[in-house]
């Protein structure tokens, strides 16, 4: 069965503190490299890309940005990885967080259910259990239980938040509104929205998604409907009238993002979520980065937002910074 998270009620909707403004924050997925298009495999564990993380952290650090760095089992357990990560907590301000890629993190099950690479799709025992290892593994190699978490291919399911509090977390970063990854048998997030909300002992900080264009107001349900109609999206997205912009330099070109943060200011959104994958990094390991000219346009998209950033007075907000402000 396809798991919706429940819609939030009123009650349930983080109000943020007035001073603490409007903010964004970067999530990168710290993870190992991947065919994409491939089966997945827990035989892939590589972390070469790693090599560039450093750079990375450097420029996103010289504008006075916190990562929050969500570390998955083959990273937590490559000691290079783990040395490289040290550093850039040395910023005093970035986080080391988990992200579970249930393919590759133990323990294996002798069987697992169709869609057990969305972790939320299995047993509870199993989610526990894999949960439980991850959490060990990256306390055991930084020596700070981590307080935020998003799970591999946004895959949540109905017990997750509750696992989650259980072992101490205070964030979730799995929520992609507008995206729906049911037909693989992951979880629905096309009705959900961007808006933080508390749930389970967890605060919900759904990554960035916006609607823009002259139709926008149809928002979720509109985009939702435009994909019953053969080309109905495209149609919609060429004439201005509604696209599906995700905050980041992943397939989703400059100007639309810039757009979508302008829709997000006015309407109010007070906390952005922006993120990226680890391995874009370096070319040839994600569909994002396939060559040089790419990395330089993933480079020069981050130049660009916090430019627009810094220009309309958002400034960064550290998972320190963030749980400070929940209270």
């Amino acid at each position: 069965m396809t798991y919706r998270p429940p819609r939030p009620t009123d009650a349930q909707r983080v109000v943020w503190p007035e001073a603490f403004g409007t903010r964004f924050t970067v999530f990168a997925d710290v993870e190992e490299e991947f065919d994409w298009n491939a089966p997945l495999n827990r035989r892939n564990r590589a972390t070469t890309a790693m090599v560039a993380f450093p750079d990375a952290h450097r420029r996103f650090a010289e504008r006075g940005v916190a990562l929050a760095c969500m570390v998955d089992y083959p990273v937590a357990t490559d000691p290079v990885a783990v040395a490289i990560l040290g550093r850039v907590l040395e910023d005093g301000r970035s986080e080391i967080g988990t992200q579970l890629h249930a393919w590759v993190n133990p323990p294996f099950p002798d069987s697992a259910p169709p869609g057990s690479s969305y972790a939320g799709n299995l047993p509870r025992a199993s989610e526990a259990a894999k949960l439980e290892t991850l959490t060990r593994a990256i306390t055991n190699a930084f020596g700070r239980a981590p307080r935020a978490y998003r799970a591999g291919r946004y895959g949540i399911g109905p017990n997750s938040f509750a696992l989650l509090a259980r072992l101490g977390y205070r964030i979730d970063s799995s929520v992609r509104p507008g995206y729906d990854y049911s037909a693989d048998g992951g979880p629905d997030f096309s009705m959900a929205d961007a808006g933080a909300y508390r749930a389970e002992g967890i605060v919900a900080l759904p990554l960035t998604t916006v609607f823009t264009g002259g139709a926008r107001r149809g928002g979720a349900q509109l985009y939702r409907a435009l994909g019953r109609i053969p080309k109905g999206r495209g149609l919609f997205a060429r004439a201005h009238l509604l696209s599906r912009i995700a905050l980041t330099p992943e397939d989703m070109p400059i100007a639309d993002a810039l757009e979508a943060v302008a829709v997000a200011d006015g309407e109010g959104l007070r906390l952005l979520n922006l993120s990226f994958h680890s391995p874009s990094l370096v070319p040839g390991h994600t569909p994002y980065v396939r060559d040089a000219a790419d990395l330089k346009r993933f480079h020069d998209w981050w130049t660009a937002m916090l430019d627009e950033f810094e220009r309309r007075g958002i400034h960064n907000a550290s998972l320190d910074e963030i749980i400070s402000a929940l209270g």
